[in-house]
């Protein structure tokens, strides 16, 4: 079954989404915690009242979580999804 051409999509095209995914999420992670301990002259511009720039950095790592998982989740349903499905569907096949 893993050397089957349809599990090496599978994995391929998770890698492909997966990994770039992680470094942009870890890069935007790092910029905030760099920022914060470098830059806090910026980060304390206050925005609109007691909103600075650091408090819309760290909700925004909030959003861009919730972003990712449903982006994560869309593209498992039509690119994986159907793959895995197959390949589930073949190995209980040959187990029955």
């Amino acid at each position: 079954m893993q050397r089957s051409s349809e599990f090496q999509e599978l994995k391929r095209r998770f890698r492909r989404w997966t990994f770039p995914m992680t470094v942009a999420f870890l890069a935007w992670y790092l910029l905030y915690v760099v920022l914060s301990g470098w830059a806090r002259d910026f980060m304390s511009i206050k925005l609109v009242g007691n909103i600075n720039v650091a408090l819309v950095f760290g909700l925004l790592q909030f959003v861009s979580t919730f972003w990712i998982a449903w982006a994560y989740a869309r593209h498992a349903e039509k690119k994986l999804d159907p793959i895995a499905d197959k390949l589930r569907h073949e190995v209980e096949e040959r187990t029955r």
